[in-house]
């Protein structure tokens, strides 16, 4: 019986899958065993894990597609590891993370846990843009999985585990916006320990072009509502920057047609946004995507979280979980 169980939804993606487990049969710690759910794919990744079931201990399964949180529930009834370990399917995770965590979990033991991610060197330009926006200190992706200064540490489903203790008594994920945030608050709640493992970090695609970065990025800001109103106490200081982002760039625009310096705040913002990627990355190209993709990112959040603070705060109408569903199936 492994100590771990790798849970994996997956639709459409058989060419990510195929990097994920490659990147699972290169593992210095070889402790566990692989869930792929397929969640009713028309492209699906059978040949994938036929090409890597001689090396990995792979648990295939197809069902009709419901949604990624039924999908993992439904590896979790199946598992038979004592730890669950959620990855997404453009993930790639590098040789010694089982290692690594291992060791963490042996000195200093966690009910629940969540690790950073990061932009590979192979990843496109556009995709290491996108990584940066969504991890750099300069934008709220900051709170993404790396740092635990401007809120309390809330693991993600890109890199998360918990024990089987904790589904036990917690149960698994609701199809519902943010789904990781919402099992990470009843984790919590349930009086079970959360950390932050910095150096189990994983490998994360994203999306591959900025359009598909967009819309994520828009549904993350209306489901961060959904999540404040079943928790209150969740909606923090730190949300409502992407919405400040919003409103005061479109003040400084239009403020500059009146008087030119009220745009340079934005600027000197923007500018400081392509320096440190610049730094980071040491690719002109990835600084000016940079750019673009923090714009998106703080641009589309701010959008999405204005509308549904509207509609479902300030007009009362509420969650509409049919269309949480329906925005979130086969995605």
């Amino acid at each position: 019986m492994p100590y771990f169980s790798i849970i994996v939804p997956v639709y459409n993606r058989p060419d990510e899958v195929n990097d994920l487990l490659k990147s699972l049969s290169q593992q210095t710690c070889r402790d566990f065993e692989v869930i792929l759910v397929e969640d009713g794919s028309t492209v699906r990744c059978a040949e994938a894990v036929e090409r890597h079931s001689d090396a990995l201990d792979i648990h295939y399964y197809y069902k009709e597609n419901e949604g990624r949180s039924i999908a993992r529930n439904y590896g979790m009834e199946r598992a038979s590891g004592r730890y669950f370990i959620f990855f997404d399917s453009d993930c790639v995770i590098p040789e010694r993370y089982f290692e690594v965590l291992s060791k963490a979990l042996n000195r200093h033991y966690t009910d629940c846990f969540g690790g950073p991610d990061a932009a590979h060197d192979s990843f496109t330009d556009v995709q290491k843009a996108i990584n940066y926006s969504m991890t750099s200190f300069l934008t709220t992706g900051g709170i993404r999985g790396g740092k635990v200064q401007l809120e309390k540490f809330t693991p993600r489903t890109f890199n998360m585990g918990f024990s089987r203790e904790v589904y036990e008594r917690v149960g698994g994920f609701r199809e519902m916006f943010s789904e990781d945030i919402d099992m990470s608050t009843r984790i919590r709640q349930a009086g079970f320990s959360i950390a932050l493992i910095r150096d189990a970090f994983v490998y994360h695609k994203r999306r591959v072009n900025l359009r598909l970065f967009l819309r994520q990025i828009y549904i993350f800001g209306m489901s961060r509502i959904s999540l404040y109103l079943l928790y209150p106490d969740t909606l923090k200081l730190v949300h409502w920057l992407p919405a400040c982002f919003v409103v005061g760039s479109l003040a400084m625009i239009i403020g500059s047609f009146f008087w030119w310096p009220a745009i340079l705040p934005l600027v000197l913002y923007l500018l400081a946004v392509f320096v440190v990627s610049w730094c980071t990355n040491r690719r002109l190209k990835i600084a000016l995507l940079s750019v673009v993709a923090s714009v998106i990112q703080l641009g589309g959040y701010g959008v999405g979280f204005l509308k549904a603070f509207f509609l479902k705060v300030v007009l009362g109408r509420g969650r509409d979980e049919a269309e949480e569903v329906r925005l979130r199936k086969g995605k």
